[in-house]
């Protein structure tokens, strides 16, 4: 998977994504998943690879719009048996137009430098996540911010697992059924 030098794109490392996929378990079966701000695409093809119903990877640079479609093609020779979306779309836009529980499995992780846009992607992806059948939303955030600054946004959710990676911090949020 080729990997473009662009401003704000930081794939997540292989620790991270192991972690997380650990986390997810390997059967990802009938989950709706929305990977937003998409970068490589390594999360969202990770999450079809482990047989998720439908992945949306949404990503408005255009250069690394071009990129995701090329890597996808490149993945093709071992298809994921679910849908496979690559849309050159703004994420925050995207997310509003959903309808509420409409997604199972969120993956945030925005270009760090754009202050707040973690925020709103957060706040609009807990409204439109229902993880009773499993997944969550799982999100990237620099090290700069406190995992409690991060808590707060989303009052009905708690961040269930946790890890610290260099100058990284990750949550995989789960709701606060009653």
């Amino acid at each position: 998977m080729s990997v473009l030098d662009l401003p704000g794109l930081r794939p997540s490392t292989d620790r991270v994504r192991e972690t997380l996929f650990n986390w997810l378990g390997q059967d990802l079966t009938g989950l709706n998943c929305l990977d937003l701000f998409a970068g490589t695409g390594a999360l969202g093809f990770e999450a079809a690879s482990r047989h998720a119903h439908a992945v949306v990877l949404l990503e408005k640079d255009k250069k690394a719009h071009a990129n995701l479609l090329a890597n996808f093609a490149l993945l093709q020779s071992s298809p994921a048996p679910g849908v496979v979306q690559i849309l050159h779309k703004d994420s925050l836009e995207f997310l509003k137009q959903q309808a509420d529980d409409s997604s199972n499995l969120i993956f945030i992780d925005p270009p760090f430098q754009e202050e707040g846009l973690l925020d709103r992607a957060l706040i609009e992806a807990a409204r439109i996540c229902d993880d009773s059948a499993g997944g969550g939303i799982y999100v990237e955030f620099p090290a700069s911010r406190s995992r409690e600054q991060i808590e707060a946004l989303v009052p009905n959710w708690h961040c269930g697992k946790y890890l610290e990676a260099g100058q990284v911090k990750a949550c995989l949020f789960r709701s606060r059924r009653d």
